[in-house]
């Protein structure tokens, strides 16, 4: 999915600019970059992060950097910051978001002839050099900036660094949130409010959809107004949020709280004690355990100082090796116990197996799962927040296809949990993940849990339902 943050500042921003960007490595991608303006111009540094951190990468190139403004990212895919000449003066930029359209807009600049793309990495165009090339073709940042928004299906949110500010956009949905921040030497704008408080800034308000906003060490100035639509993506209070984050009000460690209390409430189950998958499923488990009254415990620790996040890497095997590698057994709880696990969701189901089969070999009774959201059955064309190829590449599409044949018109039947598909495809996957008893949370306790109106948010992925 990826992050980024932005700041103009009264002092050096260097040090703001290294931390706030730093604390969106979460988002599990493979490119960290900043860009900064300082007396000599623009500077940039971009790093491969997909096995080192983006700290120890970036960090020796801090003393060659200076300035009062900056902006910093960590990519999905694309190296970013770019830096852009064009007729609207020198500028960078970073982008977090998915181009649906990426093929056809890049068609397009082609006809024109006057277009050519030279940051193309694995012989794929760069996203945002695309939304750049869209920016350039009006008169003004903001009117540019408006335009990319409109000719972009899926979504962009995007900081650009100029010689008169930082300018922050939220994608015209709000699919992605943007939070600003006043500090004592400026302002900042950030992907997750979690990169603020640390670095001295109290959060000041969230972007509206398709808002834009200029920023210096002044002050915050609207530039267009945002518009009335929303559809924040919810994904990011079940899994990809960072748990001290806030998105339009709710904080992501309280909706999972509430998540595991609506997943306790909707059936009795006899174990002996509560846990949840780390990291992750972990607050969506300690919800679940307080709400039902029962204790909660730590059959497996995670090992963090050496292995990178397990959905990071490319190649499914190493992928697989990372999962295993990480989670450490703590066999003196497991043996002999029936518990009930927490888990945020269940993607393609490949690790989920690997770990369950482990908690049985060390002697669990029992092992129950329960998952803070709805079977995912679709393929987000919003965000890249699944690596997947295939949308049958999915656990719930998988179950589906060994039901029904690849029909995809019969999915439709499978969207009710109160039905005998939607039991057929749950106990499919229960029975490949080798599970006790599998649970899904309803669609509507997901949304009570987050606490905003289901028509503000994007459900896409459960649906299948993609609405701007």
């Amino acid at each position: 999915m990826g992050g980024f943050f932005g700041v103009a500042s009264a002092k050096d921003c260097v040090t703001d600019l290294f931390y706030g960007t730093d604390y969106h490595s979460h988002l599990g991608t493979q490119r960290g970059g900043l860009a900064v303006l300082g007396r000599d111009g623009f500077r940039r540094f971009i790093h491969d992060i997909r096995s080192t951190q983006f700290r120890s990468k970036l960090e020796p190139d801090l003393a060659r950097l200076e300035g009062r403004s900056g902006i910093g990212v960590i990519s999905d895919y694309e190296d970013q910051p770019l830096l852009v000449g064009s007729h609207l003066g020198t500028y960078a930029i970073v982008t977090v978001g998915r181009l649906a359209n990426l093929d056809a807009l890049t068609r397009e600049a082609f006809r024109l002839r006057t277009t050519h793309f030279s940051e193309m990495g694995s012989g794929a165009v760069n996203p945002t050099e695309v939304v750049a090339t869209l920016i350039n073709r009006q008169a003004t940042f903001e009117e540019g900036i408006r335009y990319a928004q409109e000719r972009i299906e899926g979504s962009c949110s995007l900081l650009l660094l100029t010689p008169d500010g930082v300018y922050a956009a939220r994608d015209r949905a709000g699919r992605t949130p943007v939070v600003l921040g006043a500090g004592p030497n400026g302002h900042a704008a950030a992907l997750e409010s979690c990169a603020l408080p640390n670095l001295g800034y109290r959060p000041v308000r969230d972007l509206g959809p398709g808002e834009v906003v200029r920023i210096t060490a002044e002050g915050i100035e609207s530039r267009i107004p945002p518009q009335p639509r929303m559809r924040i993506c919810a994904f990011l209070w079940i899994y990809y949020g960072y748990p001290s984050s806030t998105y339009e009000g709710q904080n992501v460690e309280v909706v999972r709280n509430r998540c595991g209390a609506c997943l306790a409430g909707r059936e009795k189950v006899t174990v002996d004690f509560v846990a949840g998958i780390p990291d992750s499923g972990i607050a969506h488990g300690l919800g679940c355990a307080a709400a039902a009254g029962l204790p909660y415990r730590r059959p497996f620790v995670k090992y963090t100082p050496t292995w990178p996040r397990s959905f990071m890497p490319q190649n499914p095997a190493v992928r697989d090796l990372v999962a295993r590698m990480k989670l450490i057994p703590i066999e003196s709880l497991i043996e002999g116990a029936r518990v009930l696990f927490c888990e945020d969701s269940i993607v393609r189901g490949t690790q989920l197996k690997d770990t369950i089969r482990r908690l049985f070999e060390v002697g669990a009774r029992e092992v129950h799962m329960r998952v803070a959201c709805p079977p995912l059955l679709f393929a987000c064309p919003y965000l890249n927040f699944s690596r997947s190829r295939s949308e049958m590449d999915l656990a719930a599409r998988r179950a589906i296809g060994e039901l029904e044949g690849a029909d995809p018109a019969r999915v439709e039947a499978y969207l009710d949990p109160d039905s005998e598909a939607f039991a057929a495809m749950t106990g499919r996957i229960r029975d490949r993940l080798g599970l006790t008893t599998l649970r899904y949370q309803r669609m509507e306790d997901m949304v009570a849990a987050i606490g905003l109106p289901a028509d503000r948010l994007c459900t896409a992925c459960w649906t299948g339902r993609c609405e701007a």
